[in-house]
């Protein structure tokens, strides 16, 4: 949703699409998905995907220490602003704008303070599909993980999840929308479950007190058609 209003905003050029991906397992960071799937997606959007590769499980230090090499690079081709999906994280917010100005660039956030069920209703409505590949295991259970979000979908989410998953609790793939000239293609695969090391503060965002030093997700592996 993002990117489709800030490709509708003519003050600004979007060239380039930027993500991290776990250079051991050849995945998103975070969401798990296949960088085969991640190519398809760009090349279905029909814009220039650069690939920040990183270490497993890096460090904070290591991610902002690659993340400001990108970026100081992307500045020596006259990039100058940084698009991001965030809807309601302060702190989040508060830290991309506060590393892109170190470096030069500015952050902007178009669907910034949305309603969270207004957005996903017409992201729907837009035309856009996704399915779901990761969940997190203190707030939603193994069933979620390879769900695909329709009206069943947002009905069954217990009252504390956010229909958009903004504090952390889903994460997705969009294979179909008005940004893609042709959809995705993919095949769904096993599920898996993964624990890492929890924040060094002990908290996160989806809970109000503190938590063990692990966190649980449920992985929804998508394959590339025929890819097997």
């Amino acid at each position: 949703m993002a990117l489709y209003y800030a490709l509708q905003n003519k003050n600004y050029s979007i060239e380039k699409l930027l993500t991290t991906i776990n250079g051991q397992h050849r995945r998103i960071s975070m969401h798990g998905v296949r960088e085969e799937l991640l190519e398809q997606q760009a090349e279905a959007i029909g814009i220039r995907l650069q690939k920040l590769i990183l270490p497993d499980q890096p460090s904070m230090s290591v991610y902002e220490q690659q993340m400001m090499t990108a970026m100081n690079a992307l500045q020596q081709e006259k990039f100058t602003h940084a698009f991001f999906g965030d809807i309601f994280l302060e702190d989040l917010k508060q830290y991309r704008e506060n590393e892109l100005a170190k470096v030069g660039f500015e952050a902007v956030f178009p669907i910034w303070k949305r309603n969270t069920a207004g957005l996903m209703q017409e992201f729907r409505e837009l035309g856009f599909k996704t399915i779901v590949v990761c969940v997190k295991a203190e707030v939603l259970d193994k069933s979620f993980a390879g769900r695909v979000i329709d009206r069943d979908f947002l009905k069954d989410l217990p009252e504390f999840v956010d229909p958009c998953g903004e504090n952390g609790e889903f994460h997705t793939f969009v294979y179909e929308g008005p940004v893609f000239q042709q959809a995705v293609s993919f095949e769904i695969g096993e599920k898996v479950f993964r624990e890492y090391k929890a924040p060094k503060d002990g908290t996160d965002n989806c809970f109000t007190q503190p938590q063990p030093s692990s966190m649980g997700f449920w992985f929804c592996d998508l394959m590339p058609k025929g890819n097997y």
